[in-house]
């Protein structure tokens, strides 16, 4: 219990670091929390017009809840703990890296160095499936890539990604999984909220490559 505590703490804190904030400030844009949507993702990110600066805060982004899965991974014990449940046997290991992984989405969304104020979690997310379950990240990414392109809103294809992830999960991945993914897939939906009241207004901005 102690190692799965201090697995779930070191995700969260790891999680934390925002990196669309700190990158922003270092290229002299200020606060991004006072552009666009006011939000610290890598889609505010890129309506400075910075198109590799809202690159490298995704590849961040994406990375931290991705290394705290690896981390808890590769660091914790290995052994089983569903006894004899040989069609889905869980590992020790397998458990730590999905709480780590979660608690990092956590500390991205809810960052205790900007008073629980964070970003909606799309790109942490992406990368901690990815390292867990390269397959089931991929997939949502194609989803996603499917309908940035067919509607050119961020929101929506995030939205559509997070929604298929515990689908596929179910039919590819052991029970354990489709749990984390699911809780993770409704966190990602409910920190849109105000997307998808502006989607159904049509007042949703579009991803735009464009300097301003």
């Amino acid at each position: 219990m102690l190692i799965l505590i201090l697995c779930a703490l070191g995700g969260y804190l790891i999680g934390s670091i925002p990196f669309g904030l700190v990158l922003c400030y270092l290229a002299g844009y200020g606060d991004i929390r006072k552009i666009g949507s006011g939000n610290i993702g890598a889609t505010n990110v890129l309506r400075t017009g910075n198109k590799w600066l809202a690159l490298l805060t995704v590849l961040l982004d994406a990375f931290k809840a991705g290394i705290a899965a690896y981390t808890a991974y590769k660091l914790t014990p290995v052994f089983p703990i569903n006894g004899d449940n040989t069609n889905f046997p869980l590992m020790f290991n397998d458990l730590a890296s999905l709480i780590a992984g979660t608690c990092g989405i956590l500390g991205h969304n809810f960052p205790i160095w900007l008073k629980f104020k964070g970003g909606k979690g799309v790109a942490s997310s992406f990368g901690f499936i990815l390292m867990t379950q390269p397959i089931v990240a991929l997939s949502a990414f194609f989803v996603w890539l499917l309908m940035a392109f067919a509607f050119r809103y961020s929101s929506l294809s995030a939205l559509t990604a997070a929604a298929v992830v515990p689908i596929i999960a179910f039919f590819l991945c052991p029970p354990i999984y489709t749990v984390f993914y699911t809780a993770i897939a409704i966190l990602v939906i409910v920190r849109h909220h105000a997307n998808i009241k502006r989607l159904l207004k049509g007042e949703e901005s579009k991803i735009s490559f464009k300097k301003k």
